[in-house]
């Protein structure tokens, strides 16, 4: 018996909205280090780079050439919320911070939005939230994509600072070589003491 294929974003929540509109993701909830950051682009229906996909699908490389494509096809505005703003608010309210601030960094405003989640971030206009909506929407995958690659870049700037994490590698998740590193050299400024593991490491302590 034939599986059907697993469905590619396409531009079916995109056609339901009137006018421009954006697609905006975050990532980085989950480490224990570095900023969340999130990504709002405008796609260029007529001009679509091909192979947009949900970032965790994609290599590192392929990400790194549509980043790049996107950048030059689309509108994008990139918000972040740091590692103080994270333990200030929480995560989820930071995330949301950050989607509210690349929607701000837009160089035209949209029409409407399309966020990835069930979250509604209060952008001031007509917004439809999508859950794993990063597989579903071209524009969510675009956004995914190009915060990917934003924060991905930001961890390996802050890993040539803190070289004892490996965050070029594992971008500040909990790796086995994270946690050795914490271990062993405790924590940074970088690292988010609202965490429960990096709230036990300040207990240890």
């Amino acid at each position: 018996m034939n599986r059907p294929l697993p469905k590619s974003p396409d531009l079916s929540f995109e056609l339901l909205e009137s006018g421009r509109v954006a697609g905006i993701d975050e990532v980085g909830r989950g480490p224990f280090a570095g900023p969340v950051v999130a990504a709002a682009v405008i796609l260029d229906q007529n001009n679509i780079p091909d192979g947009i996909q949900d970032s965790k699908k994609l290599s590192k490389a392929k990400r790194e050439e549509l980043f790049l494509a996107i950048h030059a096809t689309a509108a994008v505005g990139i918000g972040e919320a740091s590692v103080q703003e994270i333990d200030r608010h929480n995560i989820l309210e930071a995330s949301l911070l950050a989607m509210r601030r690349a929607m701000e960094a837009l160089p035209t405003r949209p029409n409407a939005a399309l966020v990835d989640g069930n979250r509604d971030p209060k952008l001031g206009l007509p917004t439809r939230q999508i859950v794993k909506g990063d597989g579903r929407s071209l524009s969510l995958a675009a956004g995914s994509i190009v915060a990917k690659v934003t924060r991905d870049r930001k961890m390996c700037a802050l890993a040539e600072v803190y070289p004892q994490y490996g965050w070029e590698k594992n971008a500040g998740y909990g790796t086995a070589e994270h946690r050795k590193g914490l271990r062993e050299f405790g924590i940074t400024p970088q690292h988010r003491r609202s965490f429960a593991p990096i709230r036990a490491l300040i207990g240890n302590d």
